[in-house]
């Protein structure tokens, strides 16, 4: 079992979450050399801001720069004012990015959406480029026609390697030395170590993006490093693994158990028949019963921390092969919600005029 707990690999791709598991793996302090965070709320929305150094790329193995993550989960619950205030902290982040990479109001910009429009999960970057407010041919062919506060735009899909036999960052490159943009912006989906922020959280990032890496899949970076130009990278989480939903149901039931027997004595479970019961929907860190509690219910497994639980879990379900890739059975109706909330993030972030009228705002 130890020998696999060194080769299991936590399936993530935000920062966020790499910064969490580094605190409890280590239990050290929030506070970690070369990580700054902070947290606050914005328009409502909460939204979690992260700046790695040279030294903290080393502690959680993420590149340096600006990552930030919004809290829009609005969009799983059908929010349409929450969606609405999502779109503008979207927006007003991805302007802070673009200004802090040097990029000038009335540059040229290419938006990339990753990923193969034939899998659903995998299709965010593919449906958000439709969604796009694209204006460079018009500059191109009808510059006179072209009202003020619109910068010149185009958008790409690439397709994946299993589609096309190439890499996408050689497809983006090759676009980029005829196109010229002054920066890209790529959409693409991503993986969680927690069911939580499936299809609620948004990571922006000015690192770039390795397309298919929370599934251990791949590809070459795409990033300015690669492409000569800022990389502005968006992305949601639409996938966990088999490994982290086991385990994240193992802590909703000591959840739910320690709850109940928080409740059990209070009067009003003693009067309520049994299928009025109080639901718990709102399950915190607080419901978890103490150890000898948990080790009454579930035994030895009781005393296991997360990280352990998780390498046991992936110790039974690997070799079998049934660490699969899972996504919600509502993830049609997710992709075109999230979808229309970055393409609205974006032409607002990129169209001043956009943001005076509110116009980026398509219908789904």
């Amino acid at each position: 079992m130890l020998e696999e707990q060194k080769d299991y690999t936590v399936r993530t791709d935000l920062a966020y979450e790499a910064k969490e598991m580094y605190v409890e793996e280590e239990q050290t302090p929030t506070e970690i050399r070369g990580v700054e965070s902070k947290q606050y709320k914005l328009h409502g929305i909460q939204v979690n801001h992260i700046e790695i150094n040279e030294e903290g790329e080393q502690t959680l193995q993420k590149k340096r720069g600006s990552y930030i993550t919004i809290f829009a989960d609005g969009v799983k619950n059908q929010d349409t004012e929450q969606q609405s205030n999502a779109i503008k902290v979207l927006s007003e982040k991805l302007q802070l990015l673009l200004r802090e990479n040097n990029v000038a109001p009335k540059s040229k910009g290419l938006i990339v959406g990753l990923g193969n429009w034939n899998v659903t999960p995998d299709a965010l970057g593919p449906i958000t480029v439709g969604k796009v407010l694209v204006t460079n041919h018009l500059f191109e062919l009808e510059y006179e026609t072209v009202a003020g506060g619109y910068r010149p735009v185009a958008a790409l899909s690439p397709g994946v390697m299993g589609v096309t036999g190439m890499e996408t960052s050689d497809i983006i490159l090759s676009v980029i030395d005829g196109f010229e943009p002054e920066f890209v912006i790529v959409v693409d989906a991503l993986a969680s170590r927690s069911i939580e922020r499936i299809n609620e959280t948004i990571q922006l990032t000015d690192t770039g993006i390795h397309p298919g890496s929370g599934v251990g899949n791949k590809r070459k970076e795409v990033s300015k490093e690669t492409l000569g130009v800022p990389v502005i990278a968006i992305g949601v989480p639409t996938v966990v693994d088999a490994v982290t939903i086991a385990t994240d149901a193992f802590d909703y039931l000591l959840k739910h158990i320690g709850r109940e027997w928080s409740e059990k004595d209070l009067p009003r479970n003693s009067l309520l028949p049994k299928e009025m019961a109080i639901k718990h929907d709102n399950l915190t860190e607080l419901d978890i019963p103490d150890e000898q509690e948990r080790v009454a219910f579930l035994g030895l497994v009781g005393q296991l921390s997360e990280e352990e639980k998780r390498s046991l879990l992936a110790e039974v379900l690997t070799p079998m092969g049934k660490n699969l890739i899972v996504t919600p059975k509502e993830i049609d109706s997710f992709m075109n919600d999230m979808a229309y909330v970055i393409a609205s993030g974006i032409n607002e972030a990129l169209h001043e005029s956009v943001r005076d009228s509110g116009e980026g705002h398509y219908t789904r």
